[in-house]
């Protein structure tokens, strides 16, 4: 039997997600130690203890299942935000809650719209579901939003917004996103996905938004700025009634006891947060020193991550990188094959990235 015969044809055209190199993967390759990863846009510092702590006492109740409504970090973000608990899904991760979005208002005859160079789990849930993707092309590899403005139509069911976008890390201004989000029909769900919000300056507010669009969807994630890659949490902000067809379809006990647990203390760790975003800021400005050393272009990001250019191949610097012991990230994925996206870690490994394309370059 030929089981791709039985699978869906959306599904059997599907490209599957691609993530960042594990180090234990590249130690079996090519034997190698002492690795520094730079390719998934994780916190170098690692979990908080406070959390550490967190996870420690949670772990003593592993026999029993989570508490499948999260009704202690619901009501932590509630509080952070100001809003309802009603007003929020819990996800295994913020992907996870794409995909719930997808599911839960797309059909085979709508279509998703995003922009060019967009985070690439916009396309795979779309396809995963049968739905067109309608890409708007990028200005300054970033979002125009006045050329998605002109694609949006009846058939627009949702739209993917990534602020900052990865992997460019560019950025929407606060008056212009919101002008966009203003003119877009109520039949059509914006989805603004802020997993890198953390990183910014703090003065976009788009929570305030949900009172006034209703149409509105926003998503946040654990995974970056709060250090919690490895547990997976994310939570999406809506009118209460979307929120409540997304916890009808989201998986029963998504988010597991430790990462409850983690996330509800890590939320209201500031001084973690606090030092998370000095040190981001820091190994920005160290990697921009070294890209004007090498006399590379970079994207501009505000973000935990740079896209630089590096004037060829780009699948061959990540390969020479790789027997230097660095792993980063090639976007050829993203019809970007002369660029490699570099996420911000300890001084260190930052120069030891450098050094590593001082001799590949």
């Amino acid at each position: 039997m030929i089981f791709g015969d039985l699978a869906l044809d959306c599904i059997t055209k599907l490209q599957p997600y691609v993530p960042g190199k594990p180090v234990e993967e590249l130690e079996r390759e090519l034997g190698i130690s002492n690795i520094v990863k730079l390719a998934s846009n994780e916190n170098p510092l690692g979990p908080s203890a406070s959390v550490l702590a967190a996870i420690d006492g949670a772990s003593k109740a592993l026999s029993r299942y989570p508490d499948g409504n999260g009704f202690t970090l619901k009501t932590a973000l509630a509080e952070k935000y100001q809003l309802d608990l009603e007003q929020i899904t819990l996800g295994n991760g913020s992907n996870d809650v794409l995909e719930l979005i997808a599911r839960a208002f797309v059909l085979p005859e709508d279509e998703v719209l995003f922009s060019q160079y967009a985070f690439a789990v916009y396309p795979i849930v779309t396809q995963a579901i049968g739905a067109k993707s309608v890409i708007a092309p990028a200005r300054d590899y970033g979002h125009d939003l006045q050329a998605m403005s002109t694609l949006i139509n009846q058939r627009t069911k949702l739209i993917f917004i990534a602020n900052p976008n990865n992997p460019t890390g560019t950025y929407v201004a606060e008056k212009e996103l919101e002008a966009f989000v203003q003119q877009v029909p109520e039949h059509t769900l914006v989805v603004i996905d802020e997993a890198y919000v953390e990183y910014g300056d703090g003065t976009v507010d788009t929570i305030g938004w949900l009172n006034k669009y209703a149409n509105l969807i926003i998503t946040r994630t654990f995974s970056k700025a709060y250090g919690l890659a490895g547990l997976r949490v994310g939570y999406a902000l809506s009118h209460p009634e979307v929120a409540d067809l997304l916890n009808r379809v989201r998986q029963p006990f998504n988010v597991n006891n430790l990462a409850l647990a983690a996330a509800t203390t890590a939320l209201k760790d500031n001084e973690y947060l606090a030092a998370t975003k000095q040190l981001n800021n820091e190994g920005m400005a160290q990697l921009i020193a070294g890209f004007d050393e090498l006399g590379l272009e970079y994207i501009p990001s505000k973000g935990n991550f740079i896209t630089v250019d590096v004037n060829r191949n780009s699948e061959e610097v990540f390969a020479d990188l790789l027997r230097q012991g660095v792993i980063v990230r090639p976007v050829t994925n993203y019809g970007l094959p002369k660029h490699i996206r570099v996420s911000i870690g300890l001084p260190d490994e930052n120069e030891r990235f450098l050094d590593a394309m001082r001799k590949i370059l």
